[in-house]
């Protein structure tokens, strides 16, 4: 007996893998140590038309510029957006899971790191 697989409706189709839909192209890795009192630095690229915009978030939750919280973000040519977060100094709580989210008006993506601290005994 041939298993079915259901047809996708055109307009999800077109919502889902319009070629102007946001994309997450290049990122950081998805894990990272880091040393309390250090630099914790995330990268993300995305492209799309309208170029996307990037959020970030730390375990599900946008993060909002404060004085150890920084956003850099470089606009390329009409469709791209380079986006760098930095936490410095780092702190027990910096550690979780963070995102990188790039969205337009046609598609949404998203990339995941895991953080954790490490700690250096002598």
């Amino acid at each position: 007996m041939p298993i079915l697989i259901p047809q996708r409706n055109p307009a999800s189709t077109n919502y889902y893998e319009n070629k102007d839909g946001a994309r997450i192209v290049k990122s950081s890795h998805f894990e990272l140590d880091y040393m309390l009192g250090r630099k914790i630095t995330f990268f993300c690229m995305a492209t799309g038309f309208p170029r996307p915009e990037i959020t970030w978030l730390k375990d599900g939750i946008e993060l909002y510029h404060h004085k150890f919280f920084q956003v850099h973000e470089w606009p390329v040519g009409n469709d791209t957006l380079k986006s760098k977060m930095e936490i410095d100094p780092a702190t027990q709580k910096d550690a979780g899971y963070y995102e990188c989210q790039a969205d337009n008006q046609y598609a949404v993506d998203r990339r995941g790191f895991r953080t954790d601290y490490v700690m250096i005994s002598y």
